[in-house]
């Protein structure tokens, strides 16, 4: 057995591992910085558009050439990390993306923006990927573990509610360059950070060659389903690029997933998604995430179109979920993770979270801030934050370090693809029931005033059909949670050597 592997919970930590904490800090910073650029952009796209001349047909190219690079590449980005060392991936990411910011804010054309946001893309899957996993080899101490990774999942939950409130203070009162300039300091200083105080386990590499077969499939698999989502949103689901979208999609990533039961070292180690524990938690996490990023986009837009709030004031108005999700993450599900199941955890915070989007069915024209969004927000946050704490735990935890780029990845990869299906699929049904609704209510409206309170209450109708449907995915998210996640406490499992091997500890081991 390993020194690491000895130490039974609560034990202090190695002493090579003394600057965790510190390290922590910059970890922390870097998933911030990326969690914030998934919505930071949406309140500049507007303005970006206008200075930059980019046409309405093309301005969702600002969100989509990120979440193609990104996406797609989320599975090569985590092996790479696995392959030269997760410190290393980590800094070279950090560059990466700031120097892709930087290039974004300095942007002439609406093809220089693309080409930026592509960049961010590509540094973000080299980023993401390896923070998660340093996490997942340097904190090993059950206890520890779960107040690091209740630090974690509450950024990598609130994170994007942040972005709205930074987003709306930089357009409104700097400009909207400042939206990716804003990234240069944040990785600067994680970067700086992160090269003096991080130090990574040894012997933890996955030297094997690199599967070529597998990052082709893989890649191309994943950019084909995200754009398919992405498409199905602009032009319907029964437009034929769509179609053949997701038709390729599905013959390469099975393609994809025969390679890897075949070659000697594959990409993506089917051990790691094969799991019973490991699946349904990224199963359940894609699946709320598609609840969650619909929900930021309609209140978004209820609280600026239709309530007229400023961009400043509609990111303060999201403060409560930030709240609640920090709570959840760091107070419910860190003192909790050591003591109960993580089902027991996961299971009633998608439910808690579907109650808070139970309420928001509710919602009108003059819904009164205080009376349902606030509570509503408080449960999705409170919900959300304390099931995101053990799912980003439990994901990486038992896995052999050599795969823990690639099972941190696959969290990744979970919630990128959830966010992709999720912004298309709900926005596709608000749209439906809104056109519907106008047409159904318009031939009375005669006076200007009167048709436009129409559309007014068609958009919101359109909003309250879309989330019943995300009400339902995060009850099914819960129910997957109950049934697939049957781990024992956290605080009883195997833990990773750094040897690439698993040591038992002297307590309950981790039902797989």
């Amino acid at each position: 057995m390993s020194e690491t592997a000895l130490k039974a919970p609560g034990a202090a930590a190695p002493s090579g591992d003394a600057n965790r904490w510190k390290a922590l800090v910059f970890i922390a910073l870097a998933q911030l910085m990326v969690v914030l650029d998934a919505t930071i952009v949406n309140i500049a796209l507007p303005s970006a558009q206008v200075d930059l001349g980019i046409s309405d047909g093309n301005r969702q190219w600002v969100v989509t050439a990120y979440a193609l690079a990104f996406g797609g590449l989320l599975l090569f980005g985590g092996r790479i990390a696995d392959l030269w060392g997760r410190k290393r991936a980590f800094v070279l990411g950090l560059a990466g993306f700031a120097a892709a910011s930087a290039l974004g804010g300095a942007a002439t054309t609406g093809a220089m923006m693309f080409g930026a946001r592509a960049l961010q893309g590509v540094f973000g899957a080299l980023l993401a990927p390896a923070a998660l996993s340093l996490l997942a080899v340097m904190f090993t101490d059950a206890k520890e573990r779960a107040k690091a990774f209740g630090i974690y999942g509450a950024i990598a939950g609130g994170g994007g509610a942040v972005g709205l409130i930074l987003g709306g203070f930089l357009t409104e009162y700097l400009d909207w360059r400042w939206t990716f300039f804003v990234n240069v300091p944040f990785a600067v200083v994680a970067a700086a950070g992160a090269y003096f105080v991080v130090r990574e386990p040894e012997g933890g590499r996955n030297r094997s060659p690199l599967d070529v077969p597998g990052v082709i499939l893989s890649t191309l698999g994943l950019v084909s389903l995200v754009y398919g989502f992405t498409r199905a949103e602009s032009d319907g689901w029964g437009d034929a690029v769509t179609v053949s979208m997701f038709v390729a999609s599905g013959v390469l990533l099975l393609a994809f997933a025969l390679v890897e039961s075949r070659v000697k070292a594959p990409l993506l180690p089917l051990r790691v998604v094969t799991d019973r524990n490991r699946g349904g938690i990224y199963l359940s996490l894609g699946l709320a995430i598609i609840g969650m990023f619909g929900l930021f986009l309609f209140l978004t837009y209820y609280l600026q179109v239709v309530k007229g709030y400023s961009p400043v004031k509609t990111g303060f108005a999201f403060l409560p979920m930030v709240v609640g999700m920090i709570t959840g993450s760091t107070q419910i599900g860190t003192r909790l993770m050591t003591r109960i199941p993580a089902r027991f955890l996961m299971g009633p915070g998608f439910l808690v979270a579907a109650l808070g989007m139970l309420l928001l069915t509710q919602l009108e024209i003059d819904s009164s801030y205080g009376a349902l969004l606030l509570p509503a927000m408080v449960l999705l946050g409170l919900g959300m934050g304390t099931a995101f704490m053990p799912a980003m735990s439990l994901a990486t935890q038992g896995v052999e370090p050599r795969d823990a780029g690639v099972a941190s990845a696959m969290v990744n990869t979970s919630q990128q693809v959830g966010g992709a299906i999720g912004t298309a699929l709900l926005n596709t049904i608000a749209a439906s029931a809104t056109t519907s609704y106008i047409k159904d209510h318009i031939a009375g409206a005669t006076a200007k005033p009167q048709a436009e309170l129409v559309k007014l209450q068609g958009m919101v109708h359109g909003y309250t059909s879309a989330i019943w449907f995300a009400v339902g995915i995060l009850a099914l998210a819960s129910l997957i949670a109950f049934t697939f996640v049957n781990a024992g406490r956290p605080g009883g499992t195997t833990v990773a050597s750094g040897e690439g091997v698993e040591d038992e500890l002297p307590v309950p081991v981790v039902a797989h």
